[in-house]
């Protein structure tokens, strides 16, 4: 083929068309998409995929260590069982592994009966083992447990129905203030767009942290969960929108004076219209990508309030929440398999900013490559 004809075929396809097929060359951020969907698919499922319930327990596995899967002809996919021992002289739990106790491991099995979503009963878990009503069924904990003896896999994978949703619930309002708010300065322009400025200049000359902080203890201690939960969505969003409200008003105030918006003015439509309907449409594609480069921004704001005490609470289940046994040092040392979900909290910004570094490389896909 030769370039004309590929020139052709480019002009055929529309700017969706040509920014997907540039995505998709982007072979890093292609995988980090497709890792997000598999996390986000385990945020809507959470209760079918987790092999326990994120408050069960069991004290006399505290502080268990992981327990890896293995797989042999004779067995099959199985955990191998632990025997518990406490130190006379430091009184310290200690476990070994017993390699005759055979824990064997079946997927979509019965396990704790649930609601999926709420609202769909069932007993069906994505892996498990088989008898697990028995007197006699043995406890397995994939990633360890904690000081309670609660499934530390399991704690993670409901947390992240939690630490993933705020960042989308933030990026909806976050959304919102950043193109109404930079839309009204780009398009009015003058004294609106010179006080617009100030007040963001404003936003941003504070410390997040410590701003976060004051707001998070502002909080009252006796709120329920869910309203906690919708009051840090809130403020993290009150906090995030200034980057996206400065990128559309850069953009509306070099668009503004194009012929096509010009024409618009002049056949009637109103200024509502000219700004959502002709000029906003033309950067689509970096507002997308704006708002995917923030999320790990709302996502680590709520980490660090909950990881503080001054976020999310027990007994809502989050990341940040699940790293305030990580408070002491000592533990750490002694059971470092509870920082596991930092790695998740890692993977997840790891991905984020990959995806929004190949959707602002191809936001552009008539620039050469």
């Amino acid at each position: 083929m030769s370039a004309q004809d590929g020139q052709q075929v480019l002009g055929g396809l529309s700017q969706k068309e040509l920014i997907w097929r540039a995505f998709t060359r982007h072979r890093l951020a292609m995988a980090s998409f497709y890792l997000l969907a598999v996390m986000y698919t385990l945020a809507l499922c959470c209760e079918f995929f987790a092999p326990y319930a994120p408050g069960w327990k069991n004290l006399e596995y505290s502080y268990c260590p992981p327990q890896p899967l293995r797989f042999d002809f004779e067995h099959g996919l199985h955990v191998r069982g632990m025997t518990r021992f406490i130190d006379p002289v430091t009184l310290k739990k200690n476990y070994v592994e017993n390699p005759d106790d055979i824990i064997p491991f079946g997927f979509f099995v019965k396990g704790q009966p649930y609601a999926l979503l709420g609202l769909l009963p069932a007993e069906r878990h994505f892996v498990g083992i088989e008898r697990w009503d028995a007197e006699d069924a043995p406890p397995f904990f994939i990633l360890g447990a904690d000081r309670y003896g609660r499934d530390i896999l399991s704690r993670i994978i409901y947390g992240t129905r939690i630490s993933l949703s705020v960042g989308v619930v933030a990026i909806v309002v976050t959304f919102i203030l950043g193109i109404v708010i930079g839309g009204i300065s780009g398009y009015v322009g003058g004294r609106t767009d010179n006080l617009i400025q100030r007040s963001i200049e404003i936003i941003n000359a504070f410390p997040q942290l410590p701003l976060w902080l004051a707001l998070g203890a502002s909080m009252p201690a006796e709120w329920s969960p869910l309203r906690t939960y919708f009051a840090i969505t809130i403020v993290l969003s009150l906090l995030s929108w200034t980057g996206l409200a400065r990128v559309v008003r850069g953009k509306l105030l070099s668009l503004r004076e194009e012929d096509f918006a010009v024409a618009a003015r002049l056949l009637g439509a109103g200024h509502g219209r000219v700004m959502f309907r002709h000029l906003l449409p033309g950067f689509t594609s970096h507002i997308i990508v704006v708002l995917t480069l923030t999320v790990p921004a709302m996502i680590l704001g709520e980490t660090s309030l909950s990881f503080l005490g001054l976020g999310l609470r027990p007994p809502v289940v989050s990341w940040g929440v699940m790293l305030q046994d990580c408070m002491q040092m000592e533990v750490v040392a002694n059971y470092p398999w509870l920082l596991f979900p930092l790695f998740f909290i890692v993977i997840t910004v790891l991905c984020f900013n990959f995806v929004g570094d190949g959707m602002r490389d191809a936001a552009d896909p008539y620039a050469s490559r």
